[in-house]
């Protein structure tokens, strides 16, 4: 038996100190070099500086547990100081650097991206309000950060939007999504436009408001058909890019099957052990007229564009996975870990049963 003292001068011996070779070196498209230095991992030095706006949403915080991870500093704009706290421990020391902002403060934006390589904007709403529309968001704003990266000389800049982005959407949220990808291509044209699917995860509104409010799901009598991905799928995707020199355009990320809400719905039940909901399906008009009503609370559960977007079907697009070289899951080999918490004492240890597909 080898000592504690022996085990470790036996693993020095072995581990050889890692010098910097050409490998290390990297040339951004404006013959910037990045030299990273150390053993990748949580405590190296990338040499990459990335600025990360809606970086506490839903999407932007895997999003900087990844960056930080690869030993990237990571720029971390907020509005409220409580929200961004959880981002201050997924990086090393210096690594996480938080800085407050407004989207519609120029100065402010410009100093998050000023020593950056690489911007990504996950900004977006969900549902408007008095003080933010979609367009204030998905348009305006968009088109102000691309600018701003445009003229501060940015090397890369990735623009998130939905793979339903039309500008024949009958959803006001999709044609403005779609309004700002023509805006920030229009002032950044080497900008990447990343369009994935819904997205289900540990604090998704998908998965789990299913689980909590499955009349909302019923809307089309759970014929609507869509292609959920893994939240982490999209997250790795948004990481590759940053090594990746140049690749302007636009990436769609479906998820890989079509599945229908009613079967979702009855995969929630069948993962929960909870019976189906009761509950009646709405018509369209009852439930926009409810929509409206409940818009007037301070945390309205579902907006009228929202139910809008109940009726309609995901797009039918090849997926461009291979181009970022990731391999999206399978909604079912995930849903136990997200829906576990919904499950009764006597059922929380029982095995996983899936239902059929129906798609």
């Amino acid at each position: 038996m080898f000592s504690k003292y022996q085990l470790l001068r036996i693993q020095r011996a072995i581990v050889v100190q890692r010098k910097r070779a050409l490998h290390d070196l990297a040339t951004l498209p404006g013959r910037k070099a990045v030299v990273s230095q150390g053993t990748p991992g949580y405590s190296a030095v990338s040499g990459h500086v990335v600025t990360v706006f809606g970086c506490t949403g839903f999407l932007g915080r895997y999003l900087v547990s990844k960056l930080a991870r690869m030993g990237t500093q990571v720029i971390v704009p907020y509005r409220e100081e409580d929200e961004k706290r959880h981002l201050k421990l997924m990086g090393d020391l210096g690594q996480i650097v938080p800085m407050e902002w407004d989207i519609r403060n120029e100065d402010q934006i410009a100093e998050c991206l000023r020593h950056s390589d690489i911007v990504y904007n996950l900004v977006g709403r969900d549902y408007e309000t008095k003080n933010f529309k979609y367009a204030d968001v998905h348009v305006t704003g968009a088109e102000r950060i691309a600018k701003l990266a445009s003229e501060l000389g940015v090397q890369r800049f990735v623009q998130l939007s939905h793979l339903n982005a039309s500008p024949d959407s009958t959803s006001e949220f999709y044609r403005t999504k779609f309004e700002g990808e023509e805006r920030v291509k229009s002032v950044f044209p080497n900008a990447t436009i990343v369009r994935p699917a819904a997205m289900y995860g540990h604090e998704d509104k998908f998965l789990n408001n299913m689980a909590i409010w499955p009349i909302w799901w019923k809307l089309n009598y759970g014929e609507t058909k869509i292609r959920p991905v893994h939240v982490l799928d999209v997250a790795q995707v948004l990481a590759n890019l940053m090594g990746i020199s140049q690749l302007p355009g636009t990436l769609s990320l479906p998820g890989p099957r079509t599945l229908s809400f009613e079967y979702l719905l009855d995969l929630v039940s069948a993962v929960t052990y909870n019976p189906p909901s009761r509950a009646p399906v709405l018509p369209k008009r009852m439930a926009l007229a409810v929509a409206k009503a409940a818009q007037a609370a301070w945390w309205p559960l579902i907006c009228p564009d929202e139910v809008e977007r109940r009726y309609l079907d995901d797009v039918t697009v090849p997926g461009d996975w291979d181009a970022v070289g990731v391999i999206p899951d399978e909604i079912e080999n995930h849903a136990i870990s997200y829906l576990r918490r919904y499950r009764s004492a006597d059922n929380f240890q029982r095995p996983v049963v899936l239902p059929s597909r129906l798609t």
